[in-house]
């Protein structure tokens, strides 16, 4: 059975600036894409996307570039990037373009549980957002579980444009806050156009937790998405905060147990190959 990985970070501090990374030491140094290869393929992971690192503003393209190099290499398993983007920016319509002439981008995402959530209730953010109707490109959310009802507005004021749900939503999963999220993930579950991945949510976790402490988070979001709008992924080397990307592939497999065939095919590679069109 394939595996596609929807989520790999990798993290060149030679080539590119990461403001955020300061804040972060455990990640803050090189995370190369030889060392995950090295792990994935013994995972059985066949195929990655590449997720954007929330580079600065001024290498966005750079780091497109850099990823679309390096998967031109032989035997190389990522299969295109997720770009970051800056809706905000006037700039926006003439970026949008360049990325529509390169087949290697497959979506798009800005961070925004790091901003002011006045950003994406701006009015040139919601135009420029909508300008992803027909482009078949989707759109990554990456909020936290009370941000939830200002992406519900940018879901609902875009309904031909496909959005994707990270991290489950970003549970709370140590600090047990779990009513919020729960509500959150069936309100965006309402919404046809929202797909939810499943991607190394061990991070959100104490470093002691267990494969029970993640079962609530994982069997919600399916029974919510239902198996036709739920894609898996790493978040590798994010997920590495607590434990190996070798744990997190287990783990996944583990909380599957159960599954039909059909059920683990459509999470692990069919849907991101729909959604992604890989």
């Amino acid at each position: 059975m394939r595996m596609i990985d929807t989520h790999l970070h990798t993290i060149t501090p030679d080539r590119l600036s990461y403001p955020w990374l300061a804040q972060v030491p455990q990640l803050n140094h090189e995370h190369s894409y030889a060392t995950y290869a090295a792990q994935a393929r013994r995972c059985g992971i066949s195929d990655a996307l590449h997720m954007e690192v929330d580079v600065a503003e001024m290498d966005i393209e750079a780091e497109t570039a850099l990823i679309q190099a390096l998967a031109q290499q032989d035997s190389n398993l990522i299969r295109g990037v997720i770009s970051a983007c800056r809706p905000e920016s006037p700039d926006f319509p003439a970026f949008l373009e360049r990325q529509l002439a390169n087949g290697f981008v497959k979506g798009f995402r800005r961070v925004l549980h790091v901003v002011d959530t006045g950003l994406s209730e701006g009015a040139l953010f919601r135009h420029h957002l909508a300008r992803l109707k027909g482009t078949g490109l989707p759109f990554d959310l990456c909020v936290l579980p009370q941000q939830n009802h200002v992406v519900r507005a940018l879901v609902d004021m875009n309904p031909e444009v496909q959005f994707v749900l990270d991290h489950c939503g970003v549970p709370d999963i140590k600090g047990g806050a779990m009513e919020l999220w729960r509500g959150t993930i069936v309100e965006m579950a309402r919404r046809p156009n929202v797909v939810a991945k499943l991607s190394g949510i061990c991070a959100y976790a104490d470093e002691h937790w267990e494969l029970e402490d993640l079962r609530p988070y994982v069997e919600h979001t399916i029974a919510c998405f239902g198996w036709d709008r739920v894609v898996w992924g790493s978040d590798w080397p994010v997920c590495t905060l607590n434990g190996e990307l070798s744990v997190w592939v287990a783990a996944t497999h583990a909380l599957l147990t159960g599954c039909s065939l059909e059920e683990r095919s459509k999470l692990l590679h069919q849907n991101a190959e729909r959604v992604w069109r890989l």
